[in-house]
């Protein structure tokens, strides 16, 4: 072999080595990227009857999960006579209508077909009734249509269940993420209106002290217990109305006190670590976290993410939130929640709670690390 062609093979050698290398090092790179990283969307309140542009934006974040935390559809804003009116449903065809409209939205109908996994749970407007509770008699008939909605099988057992509580564990490479959704509307128990009227800039209801009272009933507790026991390294607790924000007296956990101590207590009974909550309902944007600062006893810091308003107007919010983490919004929003793995220590990792708006602008963001979701700190 003379020397010119040595010298073209060892080029050619070396140019495909380098090409070889550049591919693999791109497609580790992809890889890694996709098993290291998975991304939760949520949202709730979502006017049936107005534009949803936001779905395109929320599509754009390409989650594996989107879960739709209430309010999905306002069954109990409707025609009556020929008039819109709000009021509780009395005909249960109008659950139907409600889910049908907002399955026919373009931009919805587009980005449900894309995302892999979608859940949800439900909150008053698409239960039935504004603040209503177990004493709603249309309630069987609404979780019917719910299911229907959500595409749970006719044989699934939550066909027969008195509620829509439910509950998957999904696997992140070998990494465990439970996803819990709450009912806080069939077995509710009446919270109770403010004797005095409305306070200026509160809501109309006062702590309900009355411990035989419950949030979730005596069945829903008992799994929740159970579902808390199995393992998993990061769990979203989905509840329709806030966890840890309650002094503007709107509904919320804290119109239960006992009911909102019971559920962190549980979580320590349980040792169940890695608990984030994501809520709704309220119409504006804000992360929460409870360290204990107004006496609760917490088995670690509680954040909870509130997303509400999926086509929300604009307003000014001037309402106290001792636990409030960063800016409050009221406007169109939607909330992401991104579990990044660290594959050398998995106590590193980083739980990214992210609040988008309109065009998918970054309204807030709030890094958390695992190790402090921890029952026991870790040293």
């Amino acid at each position: 072999m003379n020397k010119q062609c040595s010298l073209l093979l060892i080029f050619l050698f070396i140019t495909i080595s380098i090409t070889t290398f550049a591919s693999v090092e791109k497609t580790e790179s992809s890889t890694a990227k996709l098993d290291d990283t998975l991304v939760i969307a949520f949202g709730s309140c979502a006017r049936e009857r107005e534009p949803q542009p936001i779905w395109a934006n929320i599509a754009k974040h390409n989650p594996d999960v989107f879960l739709f935390i209430g309010d999905n559809q306002y069954a109990d804003v409707y025609m009556l006579d020929g008039e819109l009116v709000k009021q509780p449903v009395t005909n249960p065809s109008r659950f139907q209508e409600a889910y049908q409209a907002l399955s026919s939205i373009p931009e919805f109908k587009h980005f449900r077909k894309q995302v892999p996994l979608f859940m949800g749970t439900w909150d008053d407007h698409d239960y039935g009734a504004n603040d209503g509770g177990k004493e709603y008699p249309l309630k069987a008939e609404s979780q019917q249509a719910f299911l229907d909605f959500f595409e749970f099988p006719k044989d699934s057992k939550l066909r027969t269940q008195e509620g829509v509580y439910h509950a998957k564990t999904i696997k992140d490479g070998d990494k465990t993420v439970q996803l819990i959704m709450l009912d806080t509307r069939y077995h509710r128990d009446p919270i109770v209106k403010n004797p005095n009227g409305r306070p200026k800039g509160k809501g109309p209801y006062i702590a309900n002290n009355n411990k035989t009272h419950s949030m979730l009933g005596k069945q829903q507790w008992a799994w929740l217990e159970n579902e808390l026991k199995k393992p998993a390294d990061v769990r979203i607790i989905s509840s329709s109305i806030q966890v840890v924000a309650y002094e503007h007296s709107w509904e919320s956990w804290g119109t239960m006190p006992h009911q909102r101590q019971a559920l962190y207590s549980l979580i320590a009974k349980t040792q169940a670590n890695g608990v984030i909550f994501l809520s709704g309902d309220r119409h504006l944007m804000e992360i929460s976290k409870d360290s204990g600062q107004k006496g609760s006893v917490v088995p670690y810091d509680m954040w909870d993410f509130t997303s509400s308003g999926i086509n929300e107007k604009y307003n000014p919010v001037n309402e106290f939130n001792t636990f409030r983490q960063g800016k409050v919004v009221r406007d169109t929003n939607y909330g992401v929640v991104e579990v990044k793995w660290d594959n050398t220590n998995i106590y590193n990792s980083e739980i990214v709670l992210s609040a988008h708006g309109r065009e998918g602008r970054l309204l807030e963001q709030q890094v958390i690390l695992l190790k402090n979701l921890q029952i026991k700190p870790l040293q």
